[in-house]
């Protein structure tokens, strides 16, 4: 009897906690970014919907392994959303290849296969596989045709959701006429602002309409006239926000020179407090550059430091450059705080701890060996927001205009858009997804003082130590068992041992 009531206890117990398990999720994330955990931003839309959201996932059943991981992952993610959303957001899975009116229903959704190469039986062949979905909000539907493993998933997911749910999406302006790049070089960044704002061309011949939520002027290479100085004072005045991203100095690695550029925005910025310097900020921490050095009887393509290539890796704690991992600014200038307690200033974007300033005009020396004396200073700063306190109008600065700019030649750095959609969100007040966009594994490059040649002492030592260390823990552990086991018998031998 003692038996069945127990059985019956426990039995009720598991009953007990499925159903808690469904309304309270719970989990341990123990990862640095918590990357299997929901952001507070994800939260907010979830938590703040007003119509019901359908997922329709379309995954093959049988995939290679390392995709099968995506729809666990996915299958995961949509459990928490659903049940935070408390019945507002439902969805189903659906495995095209079931039929071909299954494949035929997932591509007029919008997705479509892909082909992937897998080994089976010591033999390579393709398979068509799905991994899509079609997030559903009354009569709009939005279409994810490829999911991807990591974080990315989570922000995917969370600004289709809240792409939909957006009412009338505010309006932000991109500044034209001065020889800006247009939307298709800034492309990556247009995709995501795009996504929450109305994203439109200005024109300072008038007046900037008081409607726009913030304002940008990236890379202008011709000079600004007075009246379309005056209608940027206008605007800002009216506690308009702005973001300038000037370049003050430009390279010319085809000539090996760098000189000033000036078009007037420069001594704009000056009035209101910030004065991007006509110089060229230099690093230890760079990017490099190519070059064609002759090995014997070849010419081999070498990759070479260049520390006018700055990257930034460590950043002052602030809403714009929250989550980013590492940015370059391709011929940076510093920026420093000229104003007085009308105004106050935050610094966003630092060098590193070896850097330097070099005047124009200069020369580029490519081969050149970069020493500790040539890089003399540290935490010059790159860029910083600076808050007018009677208006509380906002103007970001950024020594640099070329970050967010695509290139060819040179490859996009992801955090580089994010540093650009990120300062617009911080302008317009919607510093919600600045979180979810840059969440993601951070790399773990080698920090400066343990590069070249001069430290290879520095880099054999943790080497030996990450290879040798666990083992002696492993040694230790495997001594101190057997000593105390041996003390164990030697005690038992005893005649007086009880």
């Amino acid at each position: 009897m003692k038996n069945t009531i127990s059985i019956l206890l426990i039995a009720g117990i598991l009953v007990l906690v499925n159903l808690l398990s469904k309304r309270f999720f719970y989990r341990m994330d123990l990862t640095e970014n918590k990357e299997y955990t929901l952001s507070e931003a994800t939260k907010d839309i979830i938590q703040n919907l007003e119509d019901p959201v359908t997922i329709s996932a379309y995954f093959s059943t049988e995939m290679p392994q390392q995709m099968e991981k995506i729809k666990e992952d996915f299958q995961e993610m949509l459990f928490e959303y659903s049940t935070l959303s408390k019945g507002m957001i439902d969805y189903e899975f659906i495995d095209p290849g079931e039929s071909p009116e299954g494949e035929q229903e997932a591509q007029q959704s919008g997705i479509q296969p892909l082909m992937v190469q897998v080994r089976e039986k010591d033999q390579s062949k393709q398979q068509r596989v799905y991994l899509g979905a079609v997030v559903k909000m009354g009569e709009q539907q939005d279409i994810i045709p490829v999911l991807v493993a990591g974080s990315g998933m989570e922000y995917t997911l969370s600004t289709s959701i809240k792409k939909m749910s957006v009412i009338e999406k505010p309006s932000i302006g991109l500044v034209q006429g001065h020889g800006e790049p247009s939307l298709s070089e800034l492309q990556m960044a247009y995709q995501q602002l795009s996504i929450l704002y109305n994203v439109q061309n200005v024109d300072l011949n008038e007046p900037i309409p008081s409607t726009m939520k913030a304002i940008a002027v990236i890379a202008p290479k011709d000079s600004f006239p007075p009246n379309h100085l005056a209608n940027l004072t206008a605007y800002h005045d009216q506690g308009g926000s702005i973001l300038a991203a000037v370049n003050r100095v430009n390279g010319d690695l085809q000539s090996s020179q760098g000189s000033a550029v000036t078009t007037g925005l420069e001594t704009w910025l000056a009035s209101k407090g910030v004065e991007v310097e006509g110089s060229f900020l230099v690093d230890a921490s760079c990017g490099s550059v190519t070059v064609q050095q002759r090995q014997g009887p070849f010419l081999m393509n070498t990759p070479i430091s260049f520390p006018f290539l700055p990257t930034m890796q460590d950043f002052p704690e602030h809403p714009i450059t929250q989550g980013l991992d590492q940015i370059m600014f391709p011929f940076a200038s510093p920026v420093k705080y000229l104003g007085d307690s009308t105004s106050s200033f935050t610094p966003i974007i630092t060098s590193s701890e070896q850097s330097g300033i070099i005047q124009v005009p200069t020369y580029f020396d490519i081969q050149k060996k970069w020493t500790a004396a040539d890089l003399p200073l540290s935490k010059i700063n790159l860029a910083g927001v600076l808050t007018n306190n009677t208006t509380g109008a906002k103007l970001v600065v950024i020594g640099d205009g070329d970050f967010p700019v695509s290139q060819q030649g040179r490859g996009q750095n992801n955090d580089n858009v994010s540093l650009l959609v990120n300062g617009i969100d911080f302008l317009s007040d919607d510093t919600g997804l600045i979180a979810l966009r840059t969440k993601g594994v951070a790399s773990r490059p080698i920090k400066t003082e343990f590069l070249g040649d001069e430290n290879a002492s520095k880099r054999n030592f943790w080497k030996y130590f990450n290879f040798g260390f666990p083992l002696l823990l492993v040694a230790i552990y495997g001594i101190v068992r057997s000593t105390i086991q041996r003390r164990k018998r030697m005690q038992r031998m005893q005649e007086n041992y009880v």
